[in-house]
């Protein structure tokens, strides 16, 4: 049997051995919850901490910075490393590093030591952030249930990241900075003991020997791409050295890494995965949901505290309603999936986005707490419904022997595209904010160019001056602020638009192979047929199934079964568990090409002897939307 089908009997003993895999979810949501809160609680207790340790400016940029820098290069590294010895155990020893470092940080007495551990705490959540979602698709092999668990799992990563900041204020005013750290002391000590006893070791492909030089070739240029992104965020111009360096040698070392894994006969990353449709389009709109989150959130915030006055828990609890309508929109769906699709799902998914942040335009200088709470509504669960289904088209499409693989592609495409939601959303806010604070009556030049810096800085330049220049300067920052609003809003609701138009690639139904490692070969095989000029018709899209599950080896078939072709004609009946056309390993079979298995091994044709017992091939149930006028399953 090919290696392939080992390691898929590897998980499935795994899986089958006692323990409940919704116990093992309820464990992946609660490590994933620690990491998504330790992202964002940071950010309400910098004034705490800069008064206690006195950083320099730059000290306290990679205070905030080195988490997310670390954690986002070595990201396909554990990743990979994981599908080679273990993902369990790369789990437990990120679990075991978190806790440490957090221990460090809380105790920091000196800004070194609060950026080491930053960048240890950035260590283990990219041990633990791959390892949660590849042990996710090793435990849930069906997809429908599979669907459930990427929802549940979404969500709990949208309420960390939301409730960090409602959590760290309350932790700030009522105790000191450290808190935000040592909260993650008892939930991983008491995570670390449950992990090692309930948590299935699975594996991926461990032909080769896995490419250490190829995983440092990755981290370095994620970390060049990330750090150039931040700078450029930062309001630093694109084409100076520490801007533009970073990221040119970043993007030539993911270039010549791709080369690298191009020529290995053992890759890191399954690259075929980027020549699906389906794959590809749903990391790219993974990028375009976390620019548009993660900008309007940071711009939101400003939006509360400096224009409408209200403290950091205040703003934290008027966040809330978006991380609700999060939950909502993960817990519903896997139904929604089954109902619409992954592509109509995707794409109303942004059109919603793009409304509530249209929406959210009508926002002024004044409070207006219902048009933001609706706003925010919309706006959570419209997002949320994106990313949910964008990560379980991604998953989907990778067989489980490079699930970590996929994961990782799919946390490091997350991290970059809060990297650069932050680096373009805040370009377009800063050009369209400074001009309006050029020209203000009875202020100097000089200040007005301090002003221009950000709205923070605006108020303390109008404190100085004081008087009539000094009101007119913070009446001119707000409105410009609100225009600067408006504006990156217009924009941000352009790039949801486009996101709509990538989602028409991705598959119209939710597709569930019986076994999903043996269709992922056969579609392999075909595109191997196709491009090697195999019998005519063999390069032909594969049909979608109404649903009928193959009987036992030898049984009649239950009935005909009509298959629809791209035109959406039927074609001629076919044995029920097949395609409308032949089995690709019968047509590679009659025609000499080896059907390709996971890692080069010729793979045993469909209906070929083994044992004694013909194979059934790998049935696909096609999940129907609702209103096609054909029964959905």
């Amino acid at each position: 049997m090919s290696r392939t089908n080992t390691a898929q009997g590897r998980s499935r003993s795994a899986v089958d051995s006692g323990t409940n895999r919704w116990v093992v979810l309820v464990v992946l949501c609660v490590s994933l919850l620690l990491v998504a809160l330790d992202a964002t609680i940071l950010h309400v207790a910098v004034p705490s901490l800069t008064e206690d340790l006195r950083p320099s400016s730059t000290a306290l940029l990679w205070i905030v910075d080195a988490y997310p820098l670390v954690c986002a290069s070595l990201l396909i590294l554990f990743g990979t490393l994981g599908d080679r010895v273990g993902r369990r155990r790369v789990l437990l020893l990120g679990y075991a590093l978190f806790g440490i470092a957090s221990a460090v940080a809380a105790l920091a007495t000196a800004p070194a030591v609060l950026i080491g551990a930053r960048a240890l705490l950035g260590v283990g959540g990219a041990m633990i952030m791959p390892a949660t979602l590849s042990i996710l698709r090793t435990v849930f092999p069906d997809r429908r249930e599979r669907a459930t668990a990427i929802g549940v799992w979404t969500a709990t990563a949208a309420i960390g990241a939301a409730t960090g900041p409602v959590l760290g204020g309350f932790l700030v005013e009522n105790y000191w900075w450290g808190s935000v750290f040592l909260i993650n002391i008892p939930l991983m000590a008491l995570i670390l003991p449950l992990g090692r006893r309930l948590l299935p070791e699975s594996r991926g492909a461990a032909d080769g020997p896995w490419d250490v030089l190829g995983a440092l070739m990755a981290a370095a240029g994620v970390l060049g791409c990330v750090l150039g992104v931040k700078r450029a965020g930062a309001g630093d111009p694109l084409l100076a050295l520490p801007t533009a360096g970073p990221l040119l040698l970043g993007a030539a070392l993911l270039v010549l890494f791709v080369r690298r894994q191009k020529r290995r006969p053992y890759p890191l990353i399954d690259l075929r995965l980027f020549s699906r449709a389906a794959f590809t389009t749903s990391v790219g709109c993974i990028v375009i949901g976390m620019l548009a989150l993660v900008g309007l959130e940071l711009i939101a915030v400003q939006y509360l505290q400096l224009v409408l006055g209200l403290s950091p828990l205040e703003t934290g609890l008027r966040l809330l309603p978006l991380t609700f309508a999060a939950m909502a929109a993960g817990a519903t769906g896997s139904y929604t999936l089954r109902r619409i699709g992954p592509r109509r799902m995707v794409g109303w998914g942004f059109l919603l986005t793009a409304a509530a942040v249209l929406l959210l335009t009508l926002m002024g200088q004044h409070d207006r707490p219902l048009l933001l709470t609706v706003g925010f509504v919309l706006l959570g669960f419209g997002l949320q419904t994106t990313l949910f289904s964008a990560y379980e088209s991604m998953l989907s499409e990778a067989p489980q022997r490079s699930a970590g693989g996929a994961a990782a592609i799919g946390e490091t495409s997350y991290q970059l595209g809060a990297g650069m939601g932050i680096a373009l959303l805040g370009s377009v806010m800063n050009a369209a904010y400074a001009p309006g604070l050029s020209s203000v009556p009875g202020v100097p030049g000089e200040a007005s160019r301090a002003a221009a810096n950000s709205l923070g800085e605006a108020y303390k330049v109008a404190e100085q001056l004081g008087g009539t220049a000094g009101e007119a300067l913070h009446q001119a920052a707000r409105h410009s602020f609100v225009h600067g609003l408006h504006v990156t809003l217009f924009v941000s609701a352009g790039l949801l638009l486009v996101g709509a138009l990538m989602a028409r690639r991705l598959p119209r139904i939710m597709e569930c192979p019986v076994d999903p490692e043996e269709a992922f070969d056969a579609r392999e095989a075909r595109g191997a047929l196709a491009a090697q000029g195999g019998p005519e018709g063999a390069g032909e899209p594969e049909p979608a199934a109404t649903g009928v599950a193959a009987g036992p080896p030898g049984a009649p078939s239950a009935g005909p079964a009509e298959w629809t072709g791209s035109s959406g004609a039927p074609g001629a009946p076919g044995r029920a568990g097949t395609s409308g056309a032949p089995a690709v390993s019968e047509r590679a079979a009659s025609s000499g090409v080896p059907a390709p298995s996971g890692r080069g091994e010729r793979a045993e044709p469909v209906g070929s002897p083994e044992e004694g017992e013909p194979r059934v091939p790998a049935t696909r149930e096609a999940i129907e939307p609702a209103g096609s006028g054909r029964p959905a399953h």
